[in-house]
């Protein structure tokens, strides 16, 4: 019975695969088809025929623009559909197959254990956990800085231990400390033994916030910056507008990379046609994601405003393939 559930993790671990698959070669699959198409038809002397027609380049290339902008829509849909999902449970799955059995509830436990858990949260607050564990939803080891719209911290909430029961969060053995606006602190700690904290923040949402940008929804993401903005984390709100504009405008590759192929496809003559079809493909694909990968990391860098650190390589990339569609006799 064990071969069998492991089989079946395996098998289900690589079908997740699929989305991303599907995601990073439709382009590359979109430009081979483009260079090999058009190369043939080149060699044929059926662009002639056409263009002997009245036919001009973009209405000779017309159907299969439609055709990259439909699988552009399509891995759009994937992409925020499939794709957060199917990354969350290969990670589930994978830690699945790496994990050792363990024997005893206590050991099962340690499992559901998060460490080193932090996140900013409403009201200007950051929240850093020492352990959280999500069956019980208990916080072990926590520290609350709440901020001013500056980020200077105004207060400081030390607890030994933090339980989520009837909508509200209750800390125990803790310390309060308030600080003045030159960050010196102002009158004497207070201790509680027991207090009911105003924290609107759920247990779910500590593990959506916990989660990477690439396993979220743009729904989700679009919340999570705003949640971010409140609490003036200006530096990564930043960072995550990069990825968000990202989602919007990386699908648009395959369209891109059609209009980019159709020039170099048209310049293929004879016998070279296959080959070079591949080896442009690969050439092509290589430098648009270079410098699609440094556009991006310029944007996180600050050098780049989001929305132009995620559509700057797409747009020169059109540009420029628009150029050569028209430069051509």
């Amino acid at each position: 019975m064990k071969m069998q559930v492991s089989a079946q993790t395996i098998i289900r671990y690589y079908i997740m695969y699929l989305p991303v698959i599907f995601v990073q070669v439709a382009p590359f699959c979109c430009l081979l088809a483009t260079l090999y198409t058009f190369a043939r038809l080149n060699r044929d002397n059926e662009i002639i025929a056409m263009r002997a027609s009245g036919l001009n380049i973009l209405g000779i290339a017309k159907t299969i623009v439609v055709f990259g902008f439909i699988i552009s829509m399509v891995v759009f849909w994937v992409s925020d559909r499939f794709l957060p999902q199917a990354l969350v449970l290969n990670q589930k799955l994978k830690y699945q197959m790496d994990s050792k059995p363990k024997k005893g509830q206590e050991k099962e436990k340690e499992k559901e254990t998060i460490s080193n858990l932090s996140m900013y949260g409403l009201r200007n607050r950051l929240f850093f956990v020492n352990k959280f564990s999500p069956s019980t939803s208990t916080m072990e080891g926590i520290i609350v800085l709440e901020q001013d719209g500056h980020q200077n911290i105004t207060r400081k909430i030390v607890s030994n231990k933090g339980v989520y029961s009837e909508d509200c969060w209750i800390f125990y053995q803790t310390i309060t400390y308030d600080f003045d606006i030159n960050g010196q602190v102002k009158n004497e700690p207070r201790y509680s033994d027991e207090e009911i904290m105003e924290i609107s923040e759920t247990p779910e949402e500590f593990l959506t916030q916990r989660q990477s940008p690439e396993t979220m929804t743009i729904a989700q993401l679009n919340d999570y910056i705003w949640k971010l903005s409140k609490s003036g984390a200006i530096n990564v709100v930043r960072r995550l507008k990069v990825d968000l504009y990202q989602r919007y405008t990386a699908p648009l590759l395959s369209l891109i990379i059609i209009l980019l192929g159709i020039p170099f496809s048209l310049k293929m003559r004879k016998r070279a046609t296959g080959i070079s079809s591949l080896g442009i493909s690969i050439m092509l694909a290589f430098l648009y994601y270079v410098f699609n990968a440094v556009s991006i990391a310029l944007g996180k860098g600050e050098v780049l405003p989001p929305f132009l650190a995620a559509s700057l390589s797409h747009l020169v990339a059109l540009s420029f393939s628009l150029y050569m569609i028209f430069a051509l006799p």
